[in-house]
């Protein structure tokens, strides 16, 4: 099989790798000449990727033109660079050739969209999108670590030729869903609460105020995809709890670090500037609060964190302001058959 991956951040890379190790024949695009050139000769990224070669057999270009005679197209770009991207390949890639979107965010540009949404505006509806997602490091998935991930598409046959395409027997098992849409939030608004629960840790908080958040973060990134058409169920499979869990807790996690980096002190800006790589969970809390306003979803925990990050509001505050929010009980009646 074919595979364009676009975008080489370490995501894009490890997955690139990973299609390879499979035995497609794989092309990876980027947009920078220079990152090209890096890669053509020294065949790592140190900094994403420290100690991970990346095969010879994968060709690096910055020609997007052949996305047009692959099977498999892989979106692997920022949050940011999705629209655009997908608005280039437009004009490239042949109707009913299958888009596999791997970045996790919503579209602050579009209304607050989910990503499959924005790629397939701007095919036109030709294309299948799939949403590949999950519980999943770069650094570990590119070691050949045993990882697990859910493709999603309204599509059948779109999932099963991803499953096809990125499962093998060894070290990665793709799971297939019709939820896009819990599985596209799971991953989305996971990032929040990574950030949280770094701040969390950088403040000192002990491991109970983390499983709380942790746990009262999912009961409301749940609340808001039910209302958007989500499974119940999807939010405790592995593009939810599952990627909640690896994200808040592991030190690769952008998020977490960067989430640290502000409880000891940082603004948002110099924690993203120190972690050097893309933070999403910065941009999923304004796409999140806006959506959730929208929808008129009470999600406490994305508006705290909202005014600590555009708003100024100290950490502390804001932690003191969930902890006197009126009595309730744990279930709520959307929880409730």
């Amino acid at each position: 099989m074919k595979v364009f991956v676009l975008g080489t951040g370490g995501w894009g890379i490890a997955l690139a790798m990973l299609l390879h190790q499979n035995g497609h024949e794989v092309t990876s695009w980027t947009y920078l000449q220079e990152e090209c050139d890096l890669l053509h000769r020294e065949r790592c990224n140190e900094k994403l990727l420290p100690g991970v070669v990346i095969p010879e057999g994968i060709e690096i270009t910055t020609d997007m033109s052949g996305a047009a005679k692959a099977d498999l197209v892989v979106l692997a770009v920022p949050s940011f660079a999705v629209a655009s991207t997908a608005e280039q390949l437009a004009k490239i890639v042949p109707p009913h050739t299958v888009i596999v979107n791997v970045g996790k965010g919503l579209d602050s540009k579009h209304g607050y969209c989910r990503f499959s949404e924005t790629i397939s505006n701007a095919m036109n509806g030709s294309n299948p999108v799939v949403a590949l997602t999950g519980p999943t490091h770069a650094e570990e998935v590119a070691r050949g670590i045993p990882t697990a991930i859910v493709a999603a598409s309204e599509s059948r046959a779109a999932a099963e030729l991803t499953q096809a395409a990125f499962m093998n027997d060894t070290n990665f098992r793709v799971y297939t869903s019709s939820d896009i849409i819990g599985c596209e939030l799971g991953g989305a608004f996971k990032n929040i609460i990574a950030l949280g629960a770094g701040i969390s840790d950088g403040l000192g908080l002990g491991d109970n105020s983390k499983a709380a958040f942790m746990t009262r973060g999912l009961t409301e990134i749940a609340r808001l995809g039910i209302k958007l058409g989500a499974k119940q169920e999807t939010f405790a499979g592995l593009s939810g709890v599952g990627d909640l869990i690896v994200t808040c807790c592991s030190m690769h996690s952008r998020n977490r670090r960067a989430g640290i980096l502000i409880g000891k002190g940082a603004t948002a800006q110099e924690a993203m500037k120190e972690v050097g790589a893309t933070v999403e969970g910065y941009y999923a809390t304004e796409a999140g609060y806006h959506l959730a306003q929208q929808q008129g979803v009470s999600m406490p925990i994305t508006e705290a964190m909202y005014a600590v990050l555009y708003g100024g509001m100290p950490a502390q505050e804001a932690i003191k302001h969930l902890l006197n929010r009126p009595r309730r009980g744990e279930h709520e009646e959307v929880w409730v058959h």
